[in-house]
């Protein structure tokens, strides 16, 4: 305790020897009026003139953290008019004053009462003043003036982070940067070397360095090897007072990570690697895998794998897989066993991506020899030829040979083949096959001009195995014969004018003609066109063959005429270039018509002469038996509707039921979904006579209900109504007998209260219903009914 009060004794004088020096540096550099003035020397030798000032005060200081007993002396006050008899008082106002700091109105000292930080607060700003104590009115201008609070060590560096990761290239060279850390000190860095900070290195030695100024890592080894260590832990500690002995320190974790370069050849584990591949695989198939293995990673540790020599370079190929960094080895062609039962391969692994660096560390590649052994395999037959292709006449008759397929069994046993057909590809079933020997032939005869071309496929199976077996498509080329005869290419029709001239018409044929033959060219065109032989010389027409597949129609005489003849049928044979030749007669339609002056055709209808315009008076007479016919539907129609308007069931004046519908008009209630009809419960007798029906008579009757009375006036609805059922019962031709029940329900949903009176006896209501005698004569058997309790209550 002793020693902290000496200290702090010691930190005071040292704030008081500062506010000496501030005080003697503001009396120099301050000029402040005053109330007495003295003279100063300036810089280019003038007199300069200053005012005295009044007051004796200056730039004051503390210190940072003073724990003592007693408030610090921050320093003192006083004003030259100041006599000492206490007539002067001085007043502090301005940041902390009262608070922090405060002032002796007397003596003019200022103390600190609180514990000042820097780092909080570095200044307070402060305004002192001089009054008189009696009448408070000033004596001295109020100056301002400043406390600093005086920094001390008390803050140890910080980093700003806790931890830091980087990234180095291995086999760097010595000196290469890793990353820069930095810390600060919240202390002042102007006063003193509280806030001069040192880095060095505590842990990561001989591998790294750190600058103790700036805070650079380095590496401090050369050929760091990723491969053998990748990451180091470094500490890095940062400290005050310039390094130096009772300095404060931080420190702070970099994690440092030696990232991959391409410094490592791919390398084969082994020299050999023996595979197998069966004869029956196919190409593109799997045979084995070889991996080189290379300890660098990333792009740096790609490798690509080729053939570079071998007996098999043509039969074998070989990719890489990326993920997995193995080399596949396929089949490229089928190999076979019984030519040759062995292969060698030479595969090499090269890595991708080369670093020029590192090329002095060696090739950077591998070789190993691959041998691949085949594998006998039962082999299905195999034809001699991929296709066939076979050509067969149509027409041909049943049993025709088309051709042969021919298949062995390429195994050294040589078993015997079985031949058929897949019927899947011959649904008619135009062929069939011997199934020893491969000869196709024809079922039935075939017709070109359905289907040229048939297409099938043959099976080849071994005898002694059928899972063994092959397929091989078969085109047939069915040949064209001259079979069908030409025809019109399509419907003609011609047309001439009618004329009263013997002459011939112009040289512009009526119509040209052509043909069409579904056989082949071969044996349709050329077509000829020509005249039967009966009616070479026909006075009419003729036909003149244009030598190219098409022939014109000319007529030989003018005068046509509608009236003696409107259409003539001129039968024409065309023969086509087959061989044998085909002919067939065809017939042409041509009409006379009439024509303009210009020989446009105006009408070829042969009663366009006789038909007089309007109506015939048949047609007249019709129409008017059709407009009759419908008046009458129309009176009828009418008389019906009258007759249907007329009542059918006639109410008696003094049925009561008359006035439930009367008076029941609210109808049911939301449930009731049922439209009802009071005229259900009349007995329709004599008013539209007996209604068939067919029904069963209910097994249970309704028994009326103990405790009714009859209403006044002799009313008792309860009696009608049990009397209507047992009509209803025992008349096959009233209504179903469920619509009593409808009679009585009138839905529980309605808001209203119901006025219907089929349930009115069966309740205690304790209602008055005396009112409706007020009502008049209309309610008078409802104020029967309902009305006189106390009657009822004495008939019971």
């Amino acid at each position: 305790m002793k020693e902290n009060y000496c200290l702090q004794a010691a930190l005071v004088c040292l704030g008081m020897l500062c506010h000496s020096q501030a005080f003697a540096l503001d009396r120099r550099s301050h000029l402040r009026p005053s109330f007495h003035g003295h003279h100063e020397k300036g810089k280019e030798g003038q007199v300069l003139q200053r005012s005295k000032r009044g007051w004796v005060w200056n730039q004051f200081f503390v210190i940072e953290e003073y724990t003592g007993p007693d408030p610090v002396l921050v320093g003192r006050l006083h004003s030259d008019i100041d006599s000492g008899d206490g007539n002067i008082k001085y007043i502090l106002s301005g940041e902390g004053a009262g608070t922090i700091f405060v002032i002796d109105d007397k003596s003019g000292n200022i103390h600190a009462t609180k514990t000042l930080d820097r780092e909080e607060r570095a200044q307070y700003t402060l305004m002192a003043q001089a009054v008189d104590r009696d009448t408070n009115r000033p004596l001295e201008p109020p100056s301002e003036f400043i406390v600093k609070v005086q920094d001390i060590n008390d803050n140890p560096p910080e980093f700003l982070h806790e931890t830091y990761h980087a990234n180095v290239p291995e086999r760097s060279n010595v000196g290469t940067s890793v990353i820069q850390v930095t810390a600060s000190d919240a202390d002042d860095p102007t006063y003193g070397n509280s806030a001069k900070l040192v880095y060095s290195i505590l842990e990561g030695q001989p591998y790294f360095s750190v600058e103790a100024q700036t805070g650079i890592i380095r590496t401090a080894l050369p050929n760091m090897d990723r491969e053998a260590k990748e990451e180091y832990h470094v500490v890095i500690q940062a400290k005050d007072m310039g390094g130096h002995m009772g300095g404060l320190s931080g420190t702070t974790k970099v994690t440092i990570t030696l990232t991959d370069v391409n410094d490592n050849p791919p390398k084969f584990p082994q020299s050999v690697y023996q595979m197998s591949v069966s004869e029956a695989a196919v190409p593109g198939e799997e045979v084995g895998r070889v991996k080189a293995k290379d300890p660098d990673i990333g792009e740096n540790g790609l490798v690509t794998y080729n053939i570079v020599d071998g007996d098999g370079m043509e039969l074998f190929e070989i990719t890489t897989d990326y993920e997995t960094q193995e080399g596949v080895v396929k089949l490229k062609k089928p190999v076979d066993f019984e030519t040759k039962r062995a292969y060698s391969l030479k595969v090499e692994a090269a890595n991708v991506h080369i670093d020029p660096k590192f090329i002095s560390n060696g090739p950077f590649k591998d070789t190993v020899t691959v041998k691949i052994a085949v594998e006998d395999a039962d082999e299905p037959p195999m034809f001699l030829a991929p296709s066939y292709i076979h050509e067969v006449q149509e027409n041909a008759a049943p049993g025709t040979v088309v051709g042969r397929v021919h298949a062995k069994d390429p195994d050294a046993a040589n078993s015997p083949i079985r031949y058929s057909i897949d019927r899947h590809t011959d649904l008619d079933r135009f062929f069939t096959i011997n199934p020893e020997d491969g000869f196709i032939k024809t079922t039935k005869p075939l017709d070109r001009e359905e289907t040229a071309w048939l297409n099938i496929s043959v099976f080849a199976a071994e005898i002694h195995n059928r899972h063994q077996e092959a397929k091989v498509p078969v085109a047939i080329r069915v040949l064209d014969v001259n079979d069908n005869a030409p025809k019109f290419a399509a419907p003609y029709e011609g047309f001439i004018c009618e004329s009263d001239q013997t002459k011939p018409h112009s040289n512009q044929p009526i119509v040209t003609i052509s043909a069409d033959d579904k056989d082949d060219t071969a044996n349709g065109p050329r077509f000829i066109f020509s005249l039967p032989p009966e009616i070479i010389h026909n006075p009419n027409f003729t036909v003149r063959d244009n030598r190219d597949n098409t022939a014109g129609v000319y007529a030989r005489r003018g005068g046509f005429s509608r009236q003696k003849q409107d259409l003539y049928l001129l039968p024409i044979v065309i023969s086509d270039g087959g061989i044998p030749p085909m002919s067939s007669t065809n017939t042409l339609t041509i009409k006379v018509c009439g024509c303009d002056v210009n020989g446009a055709l105006l009408s070829c209808n042969a009663e366009a002469y006789i038909l007089n315009a309007g109506l015939s008076t048949g047609a007249l007479i019709a129409i008017l038996a059709c407009i009759v016919i419908l008046l009458v539907i129309v009176v009828l129609f009418v008389t019906l509707r009258r007759q249907k308007k007329e009542p059918l069931i006639v109410f008696e004046e003094e049925d009561v039921r008359e006035n439930i519908i009367t008076y029941d008009d609210e109808g049911g209630g939301e449930e009731d979904t049922e439209a009802f009809d009071i005229a259900t419960l009349q007995n329709p007798d004599g008013i539209n006579g007996f209604i068939p029906r067919k029904d069963i008579k209910p097994e249970y009757q309704y028994m009326p209900r103990p405790g009714l009375r009859p209403a006044p006036n002799s009313v008792d609805v309860d009696d009608f109504i049990n009397t209507r059922i047992q009509e209803a019962d025992n008349d096959p031709t009233a209504p179903p007998y469920d619509s009593i029940q409808i009679y009585g329900y009138e839905g529980r949903g309605s808001v209203a209260g119901s006025l219907s009176s089929l349930e009115s006896a069966t309740t205690d209501s304790d209602l008055d219903y005396d009112y409706l005698q007020n009502w008049g004569p209309r309610f008078k058997k409802l104020a029967d009914l309902y009305g006189s309790k106390d009657t009822f209550d004495d008939d019971s």
